[in-house]
């Protein structure tokens, strides 16, 4: 019992825990090791590529047992839908004018990564956590929906005035980001939406599994941690303009996640709506600074990362730690009895 507590209790830390390490132990193989063990492992690239495979098919899988487990009914938009909206798409327009009427600013780096980090759609995994902290997984999947329709409206119609970029009319770069985001999201729900007709029992013993999305999202943490590292560990700026982006990041995390709180507390919903807004999808922010902003505001997607994990890693602690009290109460009740 004590070790499926600790492993409850720490689950999100060790995996963070394992993609640093995971990143910095196969840097140091291919460094390191001497030429005739090296030739065993595989290329750098391929190595790459597969991440590239498999993160995604795990996002697929996760969305795909989310769904599973919630009735369509259930992803009506919630009362504070609107309003996040708003903040969202608000910050990333007011920031995008600051940087269409002053474009020589020397802070432009920081504005494009808060811009990244408010536009940023909510992660698909957000569904797991909120599931796991007992929210509203259905009202957490419907803002995911609205949250991707929003990037994917507003970063076409704004970016080619904010951050110009050679190639992209707002056409192609609205295709392009319709191209990343709709597999991932229609899929999932079209495939549910299949099986639950021709093979419901199938969904049943699937969704009988206890925490299996959330199992799969500590073999995703772990992938998604190293990615961040790679990015942090490649990036050509100096270590003041890093701390600087760090910051920025951590700032726009805190106020996503507060504000969030705040609003959707006004209806008590407030713990799914704080991580509809600060749970992102940071592969997202991370693919979206490399392709349309300054390459090196990617790097924004990787502190959001750390941040955002960290706080759903200490939410996750004092859950467990609250039902694991609750439990140790009861037990001394019915000896007491």
């Amino acid at each position: 019992m004590n070790l499926r507590r600790f492993v409850g209790n720490w689950s999100l830390p060790l995996a963070i825990i394992a993609g640093i390490i995971s990143y910095f132990a196969i840097r140091f193989l291919y460094r390191e090791l001497p030429a005739e063990l090296a030739v065993y492992l595989p290329a750098r690239r391929t190595v790459l590529a597969a991440v590239a495979v498999v993160q995604p098919a795990l996002i697929f899988i996760m969305l795909f047992i989310s769904f599973a487990k919630v009735r369509f009914s259930d992803l009506r938009p919630p009362v504070w839908t609107l309003p996040l909206l708003l903040v969202q798409g608000g910050v990333f327009s007011a920031l995008a004018g600051v940087l269409y009427c002053f474009p020589d600013l020397k802070i432009r780096i920081l504005i494009e990564s808060a811009m990244l980090a408010f536009i940023c759609p909510t992660a698909t995994a957000a569904a797991v956590i909120v599931r796991k902290l007992s929210g509203s997984a259905g009202h957490v999947m419907s803002y995911t929906i609205f949250a991707n329709l929003l990037s994917s409206a507003l970063l076409p119609a704004v970016i080619p005035f904010a951050h110009p970029v050679p190639g992209f009319s707002c056409g192609s770069a609205f295709v392009l980001i319709l191209a990343k985001v709709v597999p991932l999201l229609a899929g999932p729900f079209l495939l549910v939406s299949v099986c639950r007709r021709g093979c419901p029992g199938f969904l049943e013993r699937l969704c009988r599994i206890p925490d299996l999305a959330f199992y799969f999202w500590l073999i995703s943490l772990p992938l998604a941690m190293a990615v961040s590292v790679r990015i942090l560990a490649h990036s050509p700026l100096g270590s003041c303009v890093i701390l600087e982006i760090a910051a920025v990041s951590l700032a726009a995390c805190v106020v996503q996640f507060v504000l969030g709180r705040v609003i959707g507390g006004m209806s008590g919903d407030g713990m799914t709506a704080g991580q509809a807004l600060g749970q992102k999808s940071t592969v997202f922010m991370i693919w979206t600074g490399y392709t349309f902003f300054t390459p090196v505001t990617a790097i924004t997607g990787g502190f959001y990362s750390i941040w955002h994990n960290a706080f759903n890693s200490w939410q996750l602690y004092r859950r467990n730690r609250e039902g694991c009290s609750g439990e140790s109460q009861a037990e001394g009740r019915s000896s007491e009895k």
